[in-house]
């Protein structure tokens, strides 16, 4: 899958030289004079070489060899373009990394090539996971995705534009966000409400407007329910009331994320739902942003979209014991919070969790953070959730165009022939 999801830009034109390290002998057990290398490959979260991720790994692998003379690091940093398909032609060599940072762990561990999380850390460290992360982390019950960083969702407004167009507060419901988004038309704002539905990444966007009318994409089981009755009316009441009326600014169908947000920026943009980077972003470029938990149907959601990216560990050359000592290592609340630091991003630990509490500079990522433990996450365990997302990106744009039935239908039907595929595989 193609996808920077937490951040929502791919990193891209990052030099190779400086991209990747050296990467060699993955299939060997030990370096020359009994030490252990081990070999992982990391999503890169920058946009440019100043921001690479590089550095951050680097310097972490070098702490952790001070701290482990008879372990050696290789870390491969690759840009999130092509750090899935890097790992899944190394896996398919038979070089698989004793560790990787990427984007979805599920068919690896339907095919038993990864440590459960129980074999690589002790029951303290696991229990510092925040709950709702390490369950999107288990299949069949078991925890073989270990999270690395996550991220939540909010409702932003340009408060700015808000005071202009005379709204007093923030909408609670969906029939706010209309009736503010005509307000908005009528003083004159580009995109009153910015509706990404187009391919980048519209099954966050879907999700999110979904659960504001307590719909979902699986049920209690684990089974699709894409065109469940509450998904069906969430689609309709977007033709119906934001899309039709003319309050997205343009098609939704072809609208981006990465568009909606630098539209939003520009102070183009009078709502959107967003993310912590989002925030920051904005509140660099002086854009009087506001952020509350999403409206729904009938009011405020307290079910939002979480999001993460997923730590994996290899069984092929052996080594638990040492990638165990190096994930503890990297997942210190001290180690953590830098990388979070860098990149604008939240927590998958409770201890990281409050230090980041703690500490006055993250005060306004706290409301994203209280989010996180009752965050409802894409069904990752699935190892259908892959080409379902995918088809999701190409289509679901047509439902506020179309007849949003028919179109969740067909959704539904292809989820399930996914799911029929894996079984019979």
């Amino acid at each position: 899958m193609h996808r920077r999801r937490l951040l929502g830009t791919a990193a891209a034109g990052i030099a190779a030289a400086l991209a990747l390290t050296t990467l060699s002998g993955c299939g060997s057990s030990a370096a020359l004079g009994g030490d252990v290398t081990l070999h992982m490959v990391a999503a890169d979260y920058g946009t440019d070489a100043a921001t690479s991720s590089k550095k951050y790994w680097d310097d972490l692998g070098r702490a952790f060899e001070a701290k482990n003379p008879g372990i050696k690091m290789d870390i491969q940093v690759v840009d999130w373009d092509h750090v899935d398909t890097k790992v899944a032609e190394m896996v398919k060599a038979g070089q698989a990394p004793d560790i990787a940072q990427i984007g979805s762990y599920a068919a690896y561990a339907a095919k038993g090539q990864l440590y459960a999380a129980d074999e690589l850390f002790p029951i303290s460290t696991q229990a510092d996971f925040i709950p709702s992360l390490s369950t999107a982390g288990e299949m069949n019950r078991t925890q073989y995705g270990i999270p690395f960083v996550s991220s939540s969702r909010m409702f932003f407004y340009n408060q700015t534009l808000f005071d202009d167009a005379g709204i007093k507060e923030a909408p609670k419901t969906w029939s706010d966000v209309r009736a503010d988004a005509v307000k908005l038309k009528d003083l004159g704002v580009k995109m009153p409400f910015g509706l990404p539905l187009g391919p980048e990444e519209a099954q966050a966007e879907s999700l999110m407007w979904m659960l504001g009318n307590q719909g979902s994409y699986t049920d209690t089981v684990g089974s699709y329910t894409l065109d469940s009755a509450p998904n069906v009316e969430a689609f309709q009441w977007l033709k119906s009331n934001l899309v039709e009326p003319g309050l997205t600014g343009s098609d939704p169908a072809k609208m981006n994320r990465r568009d909606v947000f630098d539209a939003f920026l520009a102070g183009k943009a009078g709502m959107i739902n967003g993310h912590p980077t989002l925030l920051k972003q904005a509140l660099a470029k002086g854009i009087k942003v506001k952020a509350v938990q999403i409206p729904g149907q009938g009011g405020r959601i307290a079910e939002t979209l979480g999001v993460a990216d997923w730590m994996m560990a290899f069984k092929q050359n052996g080594h638990r014991g040492e990638i165990g000592k190096f994930l503890q290592f990297s997942y210190s609340p001290e180690n953590s919070v830098k990388f979070l630091d860098e990149y604008g991003l939240l927590p998958v630990t409770n201890s990281a969790m409050q230090k980041m509490r703690k500490d006055p500079k993250y005060k306004d990522l706290v409301k994203f953070i209280d989010l996180l433990p009752s965050a409802q996450f894409y069904p990752v365990n699935k190892t259908s959730w892959g080409p379902v997302s995918d088809q999701m990106k190409k289509v679901i744009g047509n439902a506020v165009h179309g007849d949003p039935k028919t179109v969740l239908s067909d959704l539904q039907r292809f989820a399930e022939n996914q799911d029929a595929s894996e079984k019979v595989k």
